[in-house]
């Protein structure tokens, strides 16, 4: 019998009662407390696998995923300038979006490779981590250059201290000092319910999901080609980059998958605080009206297809 991952089946219950106008949403409370478990669990798990192996033997890594943070704009911008004909600020917002990673397509790929035994490296939340960053600070530049009246203390409050990252940089720390066998008596809260927490958090998206889809009339086709394009594109590129590192196929299809994601959290307040010419509804339509389901129900499968001929061709 055909089967779909329940987690799936709740982001499009959501949109379904998005786009049917019901007053389906979680209280705010609920949701703030549903964030806030995700981020946490995901730098535990993150953590424990820190405390196993020596910080230097993942600087490769990290140092590939913050240069992709950085690469990832300066390739978009002048796709949405010049083809997509956005204004300077829009384009360079955009961008940024795109630079940077989105927490809930990462939770969904790690709920992806363990309902099916794939094993990964399980310090792929640090590299979560390092991907929010650069994308924030090129898009800045794209947009105003380097300029004194760029408020860097509030950015750099925002990027570094803003609420997703402290928690995820939190978590990860608490699992590094604490070890596996230190974090027993939380697993039942933060490792059991890790599934059904995530189920709860997509519906909550899919419903949101809906609310941006009604943009799409007014901005066009060139965002749903882009929302489409531009993650397969970074996907395709960032699986052999993957294996290079020396990745496993399920590591390197998270990773792809990281570098294909786009922001609509930490990038959109930094962006609100930095550049608040550029319009919003833009880049959220883009990233979480189009990148994120297309990310949810197509391209994850994509993307570890496109690790496992990455290992199969390069001789992984």
């Amino acid at each position: 019998m055909f089967s779909v991952d329940p987690i799936i089946l709740f982001f499009l219950f959501g949109i379904f009662a998005g786009v049917m106008r019901t007053e389906l949403r979680l209280p705010s409370q609920a949701y703030e407390m549903i964030s806030i478990l995700l981020l946490i669990t995901i730098g535990l798990k993150g953590g424990i696998e820190l405390a196993k192996q020596p910080f230097g033997d993942l600087l490769p890594q990290i140092a590939a995923i913050a240069a992709i943070g950085f690469i990832t704009p300066l390739i978009a911008f002048p796709i949405l300038r010049y083809a997509g004909r956005f204004k300077r600020a829009d384009a360079a917002s955009i961008a940024a979006h795109y630079g940077s990673v989105s927490v809930g397509t990462f939770a969904v790929v790690i709920a992806y490779m363990e309902s099916r035994n794939i094993p990964y490296e399980e310090h792929m939340a640090l590299l979560l981590v390092v991907l929010e960053i650069p994308a924030i600070l090129v898009g800045i530049m794209l947009a105003r250059g380097i300029s004194k009246e760029t408020q860097w203390g509030k950015v750099s409050h925002e990027v570094f201290l803003g609420k997703g990252v402290l928690l995820l940089v939190g978590g990860l720390l608490i699992g590094w000092m604490s070890g596996p066998t230190g974090l027993e008596s939380i697993e039942p809260l933060f490792f059991d319910l890790f599934k059904g927490v995530l189920a709860l958090f997509l519906l909550e998206m899919g419903v949101i999901t809906a609310a941006q889809l009604g943009s799409l009339k007014k901005y066009g086709p060139f965002l749903v080609v882009f929302g489409v394009a531009m993650p397969i594109f970074l996907a395709l590129i960032s699986a052999p980059i993957g294996w290079s590192l020396g990745l496993s196929v399920g590591g390197t299809a998270i990773f792809a998958t990281l570098v294909a994601s786009a922001s609509y959290i930490a990038v959109p307040a930094a962006m609100r605080i930095s550049v608040p010419e550029a319009n919003p509804t833009l880049s959220l339509t883009a990233s979480l009206g189009i990148t994120f389901p297309f990310n949810i129900l197509m391209g994850i499968p994509l993307y570890y297809y496109f690790a496992e001929q990455a290992h199969t061709l390069l001789g992984g």
